[in-house]
């Protein structure tokens, strides 16, 4: 064996290596990685906005209770608000689509929950002042 030949062979391993260490390999299905958990939070905390923002909605109309819709609607502004940053900063931070473990399609849904949490929250306040 050449000296040559050595080198070359070594050479191409050390290549592949980094290429193969470059490539993150695509996680299964039911792997919880750190970005679906962190997804997973922020679709949580923008879902809890959503059920409260609601309620305080219908509080707000006066319908089930009195006094409650404004606080409620603050708090649902606050976790709507907590989903969208969670979500948006999951989508900021993936390096893959969908399937690869990064928690993109977790923070889309956490994105549009938060958002629809802040809307029912705003409605909410915004009826609540008007109401009281």
């Amino acid at each position: 064996m050449s000296v040559r030949f050595v080198i070359a062979v070594a050479e191409a391993a050390l290549v592949e290596g980094v290429e193969l260490a470059a490539q993150p390999d695509p996680a299964s299905a039911y792997t919880l990685t750190a970005g679906r958990l962190w997804s997973l939070v922020a679709a949580l905390l923008g879902l809890a906005g959503v059920v409260i923002g609601g309620l305080a909605l219908a509080r707000s109309a006066g319908r089930i209770g009195t006094g409650t819709g404004r606080r409620g609607a603050i708090v649902a502004l606050a976790a709507g608000l907590a989903g969208l940053v969670g979500g948006g900063l999951v989508v900021a931070a993936a390096d893959g689509g969908p399937g690869t473990g990064y928690g993109i399609v977790g923070g889309f849904v956490a994105l549009a929950v938060g958002l629809i949490a802040m809307a029912l929250g705003g409605l909410a306040l915004a009826r609540s002042r008007r109401t009281g």
